[in-house]
């Protein structure tokens, strides 16, 4: 065993130190170190989706109901309506309301109109009946006062809960108003189509 050890001293590369180089210097720049690891971690996640897909698992796809929840001139700023998306089971009470303000996702010629699942994705607090239209916002929520920013895809201001609120997208025909999906997951659920 000690003539194995001392071998592999004697084999192994020595690595240049500081006083092998001439000025004294770093043999390779911070860009350099940086650009190199950049392209081993390229080449280890190329090879590790290639294993993925050659396993060929199936993706589960979720298609959502197109479903119509109101007209673009009945709705009036800062006044909600309320509707249920995507199906009729628990947690699918949402609120369709125009801002008046350019808001993330929004739809119509000022981009205002959007609409919001009902409840917090910390516990399920329900929120309908908190929308403030001065901040243009939803909550605080009765159980932890999280509250949300309806402009910036119901993001959360302060609160307890650490996602979004569900923002169900929108589809605009003529003067007609669909819901189409919903980006972040519903409360209380798994699969946003199971209630």
């Amino acid at each position: 065993m000690t003539n194995q050890i001392k071998r592999a001293e004697i084999d192994a590369p020595r690595l240049p130190s500081k006083k092998d180089h001439p000025a004294g210097k770093c043999l390779m720049s911070r860009r350099k170190m940086l650009f190199s690891s950049g392209l081993a971690t390229a080449t280890v996640m190329v090879s590790v989706n290639a294993g993925a897909a050659a396993a060929k698992v199936p993706a589960m796809v979720t298609t959502y109901p197109r479903k119509k929840i109101g007209s673009l001139s009945a709705l009036k700023v800062d006044q909600p309506l309320g509707f249920k998306y995507p199906d009729e089971g628990a947690y699918a009470q949402s609120m369709l309301v125009k801002l008046g303000t350019e808001a993330g996702g929004g739809i119509g010629p000022h981009r205002d109109v959007v609409a919001f699942n009902y409840f917090c994705t910390h516990q399920g607090g329900d929120l309908s009946g908190t929308y403030k239209g001065d901040t243009k916002s939803l909550g605080a929520c009765p159980l932890h006062l999280s509250t949300y920013d309806l402009t910036r895809h119901g993001i959360l201001i302060s609160g307890q809960a650490y996602q979004s609120l569900p923002q169900v997208l929108l589809e605009l025909q003529g003067d007609d108003i669909y819901a189409v999906g919903v980006f972040g997951l519903i409360f209380g659920r798994y699969d946003n189509l199971q209630g």
